[in-house]
């Protein structure tokens, strides 16, 4: 009813691995009363979309390990942990703060 419901913030990026344009989805969110009524869902398919016709060869996030109600949203939506080679493992994401 064009009422705001969720954001998808995202940037394109490019993978060295793939040679390819790729997007990384910064801040998923969805306002308290419209979870669980398919907005994180309609999000993920909209930048999946624009991935695909930006000829991307992957979307990328990151999401708090606690994060329960997030992590199943992703799974369901086919994301997983990244792995490049199976004899490499997963990726991890590490930061370094900065005074």
């Amino acid at each position: 009813d064009g009422e705001l419901a969720g954001i998808a913030t995202c940037f394109a990026g490019f993978s060295t691995f793939y040679a390819r344009p790729l997007i990384n989805i910064h801040d998923l969110a969805v306002l308290p009363r419209f979870r669980g009524t398919g907005v994180g869902k309609a999000l993920l398919a909209a930048v999946e979309d624009r991935a695909r016709h930006l000829g991307c060869c992957k979307i990328t996030l990151e999401v708090l390990e606690n994060n329960r109600p997030a992590r199943h949203l992703y799974d369901r939506a086919g994301f997983g942990q990244a792995t490049y080679t199976e004899a490499a493992g997963g990726a991890l994401f590490y930061a370094k703060s900065l005074p």
